[in-house]
């Protein structure tokens, strides 16, 4: 955990995993870990923009991204769906995180990371 008053609590996180996963199970009826692997498999950009600079312009250049870079990105911005929804709400942070991760895996627009990723992708394609 990180961010606050949840910095470094390492069992806050393992409990929240843990429900987590028996949310996604009751929810979709298969294998947890499968559907987190689909998430992060849907959730990577395949293509970033990177700043250039030349002759004290700089400019933006799209550019693909490493396969590690990817994952690293799709856990992150999994993460960051749901302490979004979470924040202020009724729903627990596991019951928000297991409906990020079983929209990812589904690739449902509803996902924050999702529309993060096309949004990411979206300006590496204008920036080619």
């Amino acid at each position: 955990m990180r961010f606050g008053r949840n910095n470094g609590k390492k069992l806050m996180a393992l409990r929240i995993v843990k429900h987590t996963f028996e949310i996604m199970h009751l929810l979709t009826d298969l294998n947890p870990v499968q559907v987190l692997v689909d998430a992060v498999i849907n959730c990577g950009p395949r293509e970033d923009s990177t700043r250039v600079g030349g002759g004290g312009a700089v400019r933006r250049q799209a550019c693909d991204v490493s396969p590690l870079r990817r994952v690293n990105q799709a856990i992150f911005l999994i993460a960051t769906g749901a302490r979004e929804a979470a924040f202020r709400n009724i729903k627990t942070i596991a019951e928000c995180l297991a409906d990020e991760i079983v929209n990812a895996a589904k690739g449902s627009s509803n996902s924050y990371a999702i529309k993060k990723k096309d949004e990411i992708e979206r300006v590496a394609k204008s920036n080619r």
